[in-house]
């Protein structure tokens, strides 16, 4: 614990606390999230034809839905917490490492 706190620059476990049930929060909300968005959007797994790719588009799909709403609710469940700079700061290096800190410049 010392070394992730060490790490991520936190200085109590409470504070170490709240951040993990923001992790956890904010991955249950995701995929709860996804499938609502998807069947708004018309892409129910009763839609999709009955062929064997169906289920793979379907996932592909899904994890492409949850992967934005995560990094939304990751920062607003971070505010709610008031966590709001260690999240911000969190959502600006995870989004850099994968090719899109440009949106923060």
């Amino acid at each position: 614990m010392d070394k992730l706190k060490k790490r991520w620059g936190v200085n109590s476990n409470f504070q170490l606390i709240i951040i993990f049930i923001v992790f956890s929060i904010t991955g249950s909300a995701a995929v709860f999230m996804a499938r609502p968005i998807l069947a708004w959007i018309g892409l129910e797994r009763g839609n999709l034809p009955d062929v064997w790719w169906s289920v793979w588009l379907y996932w592909t799909l899904r994890i492409l839905v949850i992967f934005p709403c995560y990094q939304i609710l990751l920062v607003v469940f971070g505010f709610l917490f008031g966590q709001f700079k260690f999240f911000w700061n969190f959502e600006k290096k995870m989004l850099n490492r994968i090719g899109l800190g440009f949106l923060f410049k």
